[in-house]
């Protein structure tokens, strides 16, 4: 008979959820985003939460969440998630590398327009990170990922002599930078003109990496 607290029982990692588990696990993530995009970080509660959700106590948030550090990085998640089923399919569409940037930044913005809240409720969550930073909610190691990820297609974009020569750490930040201040101006002018803005973005990039001799 085998020990319950055997090696390969421990090395089995958490039991997985049911269906039902997890969808009301994404119904109060989808809550707690709605909730923090309304009120802002400080004022969310876990009753406000349940309220939203419809649940009939904070209970089942507890049941489903070790405390707001957990649902926080349950929303961080959720919104990457997101972001990354609307970008990847329209970038990986396009034929070439100046395509897929331009994609890239246009698109980005455009998130702004499809998922207001997911992106509100982003920037909230980040503004009120603790002594840990960005790493307290997984957020830079999921930035870190994508922007590594876009260095190297610009490298392969320099080596196939569509990109001129450039340092393209500096170029990643500064994309990541540009479109940040985008996001960060749109929470407090609601009639910021983000069509205009990503294009004028991608015209900027574009001039930027392009190879023209």
């Amino acid at each position: 008979m085998r020990a319950r607290n055997s090696s390969t029982e421990q090395d089995a990692g958490p039991p997985r959820r049911t269906f039902t588990e997890s969808a009301r696990r994404a119904q109060i993530v989808d809550a707690a985003i709605a909730v923090i995009a309304d009120l802002g970080y400080a004022k969310t509660s876990f009753a406000k939460i349940a309220k939203q959700a419809g649940l009939s106590s904070t209970g089942m948030i507890s049941y489903h969440f070790a405390g707001k550090d957990d649902l926080m990085r349950a929303v961080v998640a959720e919104v990457m998630r997101v972001a990354d089923e609307h970008l990847r399919p329209r970038i990986e569409a396009q034929p070439n590398a100046s395509a897929r940037l331009r994609t890239y930044i246009e698109s980005n913005i455009a998130l702004l327009i499809d998922f207001p809240k997911h992106l509100a409720a982003l920037v909230e969550v980040l503004a009120n990170l603790r002594d840990e930073g960005p790493d307290q909610f997984g957020y830079a190691a999921s930035m870190d990922s994508i922007m590594s990820f876009q260095a190297e297609r610009m490298r392969d974009a320099q080596r196939t002599g569509e990109f001129r020569e450039f340092d393209v750490t500096v170029m990643v930040h500064a994309i990541r930078g540009a479109i940040d201040e985008v996001v960060g101006r749109a929470r407090t002018d609601p009639d910021l003109d983000l069509v205009a803005n990503g294009r004028e973005l991608a015209d900027l990039f574009d001039r930027a990496t392009r190879n023209t001799t």
